[in-house]
């Protein structure tokens, strides 16, 4: 998908083609579920969740696989194990098929539980 215009989520959300709208949905309402106190944005043209104004979750729609933005460096270096055999850049965890949804919950989990320094 091309970066996206939408000003809220739900907008970005409708603009998916069905086949990705469903899994997307679902990291959302992870999101909103695991996240309290935090903000929904839209930022960069993807959705974003901010703490006091900066951004530590994401998550977008590409061509080939669905992006999930990991912008704390304690908790992915946490779970350096377990992303070690994922496809995975800087703060960026790609999958080609459905999100790991235990996986996404548990990083939500450790990203709520404390403040850290986001990339």
């Amino acid at each position: 998908m091309v970066q996206s215009r939408a000003t809220d989520v739900a907008t970005y959300l409708a603009e998916l083609p069905p086949e990705r709208r469903a899994a997307l949905t679902r990291l959302r309402e992870l999101c909103l579920a695991e996240l309290p106190g935090f903000t929904e944005v839209m930022a960069y043209g993807m959705p974003a969740y901010q703490r006091d104004g900066v951004g530590e979750i994401a998550f977008a729609a590409q061509k080939q696989y669905i992006s999930f933005y990991l912008l704390r460096t304690d908790v992915r270096d946490a779970f350096a194990d377990r992303l070690a055999g994922h496809d995975m850049g800087k703060g960026c965890l790609r999958f080609r098929k459905d999100p790991d949804y235990d996986l996404v919950r548990e990083l939500l989990r450790a990203t709520a539980s404390g403040e850290g320094v986001s990339c």
